[in-house]
């Protein structure tokens, strides 16, 4: 094992006093009405409101002067290297926090923007995206300015269709109004949204006074109390329920609620690959991750041979269904999520699911005594270390699965590194990021240090295919320059795993960098080359004594050495085709 380290500056250093509150949706009216407001104090005013503490970025001309109102606020900015990165970082800071915010300028910074904010679109992460752009009085003649696209809409277009909300606030007549019908729809709904303001239009202030509409989306009374008379008929009549939970439970916050229904009436649980962890896994009832033939064979069988499968805040996607490996009779299903609600073959329309799943949480149902079967827990596996061995990408897992605690955080991008996290235990819940659905390379470094920020107890166990991390690495020189300290390993198989998985090519060949070496380049931090399994246990033992500084763990690993959750949908896959 080569180890190296780089001397860089202990966690500490804050520019602006603040606490890791997490977001609310609590109104403070009050606080906006004793004082007339510009449209960009009242944007800064009502982020406070909704418990946003810290906001991610790239300063431009277009918006200097909202950053200027920024640095004058409580709000901290975070600056990152690139505005995906900081999309990425804000979307992290969201999944952990409850609700995220960035701010770039016009065009070269927001069309940077779109992927990252096309993943939490795809993922509902509520994410606040706020652009600046051309003066209303300086685009009078429709002349060619910088950054310009097409015409001075452009940007807006583009974001119509990955958020739930735009305003462009060019009128105080209207501004103060649309700010909190885009903040309400971005809470509400659990998407990002978009706000632009002409960088003329930052100070202008309010003609009319403005009280923010605290108004609530409410169900369909008749169709909730169907939709859950339907529910509890199929629940009583089942002798083998099981709850597939979801992403959903933690956007809305309900994953109380389904645990205490659970432990009250002895129905066991299991979670998708992109809502890992919403479930405590060390929990008596938790069986695993259900994700067709990438999960554990006993988790498939058990969830398929359910008589009653409860989808709680699920995505019915191809990750998180094991790429069409999973099969599941919707005759046999309770389906509830924010888009849809399906009891069996019923659809009901107009039921709110919070108001579903509080409500089915206090239904009185028969009290069933119900054993799982020994097998399908989650198996007890035997660890060792043979210090000569070469490392495998199954004992990696394992190595990685043995220093997790409740103050890790595990973020891991795409790939195998997110296959084979599906084994791994996260003992505390939400304790787990992941691009599982819109799956975008280069989310994990940058996301982690967004989930720092939102938390700092958290340590990030950062989890990056050789691929993604020369994506996003320089974001790296954000967590050093706040002092954090994730442990990033890196999976360098020397090339895309995952494509030579479904097709071989010279295409998924990548340049094989000296990973661990790019402390040097930064100015800070550890870095460790691991060949064996006595050079990963040295790297982690040390990784893990470094609390100070980020570690970057270089694993060398043969390219057609793939993680376990792979191999089984291999064989799965084999025996279809």
């Amino acid at each position: 094992m080569a180890a190296r380290k780089t001397d860089t500056k202990s966690r500490s250093g804050r520019t602006k006093s603040r606490t890791n509150k997490k977001a609310t949706t609590k109104r403070s009216p009050e606080k906006t009405n004793g004082k007339v407001h510009t449209i960009g104090s009242y944007l800064i005013q009502r982020l406070q409101d909704y418990g946003i503490t810290d906001l991610f970025g790239i300063p431009g001309d277009f918006v200097l002067q909202f950053y200027g109102m920024l640095e004058e606020s409580p709000i901290r900015v975070v600056g990152t290297t690139r505005e995906d990165n900081a999309g990425y970082a804000a979307d992290g800071y969201a999944r952990v926090h409850g609700l995220g915010a960035v701010c770039v300028t016009y065009c070269v910074g927001g069309l940077s923007l779109c992927n990252s904010i096309a993943g939490a679109y795809a993922e509902k992460s509520p994410v606040i995206v706020i652009s600046g752009s051309p003066g209303m009085t300086e685009r009078a003649t429709d002349p060619l300015l910088h950054h310009r696209v097409k015409d001075f809409h452009t940007q807006r277009d583009v974001f119509e269709k990955i958020t739930v909300a735009t305003a462009v606030l060019d009128d105080p007549m209207t501004a103060f109004q649309e700010i909190d019908r885009c903040l309400e729809a971005c809470v509400r709904y659990k998407r990002p949204v978009y706000l632009e303001i002409p960088r003329d239009c930052v100070h202008k202030k309010a003609i009319v006074p403005h009280v923010p509409d605290d108004s609530q989306l409410e169900s369909d009374q008749n169709a909730l109390r169907e939709s859950l008379a339907e529910a509890k008929e199929l629940l009583e009549a089942s002798k083998k329920p099981v709850i597939v939970a979801g992403v959903e439970l933690h956007r809305f916050g309900l994953r109380e609620e389904v645990l205490k229904f659970a432990e009250k009436h002895q129905i066991p649980m299991c979670a998708t690959i992109l809502g890992k962890s919403v479930v405590s896994e060390s929990h008596p009832l938790y069986l695993g991750v259900y994700e067709g033939a990438m999960g554990r064979n006993e988790v498939q069988r058990y969830v398929e041979e359910s008589d009653c499968v409860i989808l709680l805040g699920t995505f019915m996607t191809d990750i998180n269904l094991g790429i069409y490996t999973a099969h599941l009779d919707p005759g046999k299903c309770i389906y509830a999520t924010s888009e849809k609600m399906r009891i069996s073959y019923h659809h009901f329309h107009d039921v709110v699911f919070s108001d579903f799943v509080k409500s089915l949480s206090k239904q009185k149902m028969k009290v069933v005594k119900r054993k799982i079967p020994d097998q399908v827990r989650p198996p007890h596996v035997e660890f060792k270390v043979d210090p000569t061995q070469p490392v495998t990408t199954k004992h990696l897992f394992q190595s990685i699965n043995q220093i997790l605690t409740d103050d890790s955080v595990v973020v891991t991008d795409v790939g195998d590194c997110l296959f084979g996290a599906v084994d791994l235990t996260i003992s505390t819940h939400t304790k787990f990021l992941s691009p599982a659905y819109y799956t975008s390379m280069g989310f994990a470094i940058p996301a982690s240090i967004g989930a720092q920020v939102a938390n700092e107890k958290l340590r990030p166990i950062v989890l990056v295919g050789d691929g993604a991390f020369q994506m996003t690495c320089l974001e790296l020189s954000t967590a050093l320059k706040l002092g954090f300290n994730p442990i990033v390993i890196v999976l360098n198989n020397k090339g895309y795993t995952t494509e030579r998985f479904l097709q071989e090519g010279p295409f998924n060949n990548i340049p094989d960098w000296k990973y661990h070496n790019i402390t040097d380049l930064l100015g800070g931090g550890w870095g460790f080359e691991v060949s064996t399994e006595g050079d990963l246990e040295k790297a982690l033992k040390a990784a893990l004594a470094n609390k100070d500084s980020l570690s970057v763990i270089n694993v060398h690993l043969k390219s057609t050495d793939v993680s376990p959750a792979l191999t089984r949908l291999a064989e799965k896959m084999s025996k279809q085709l």
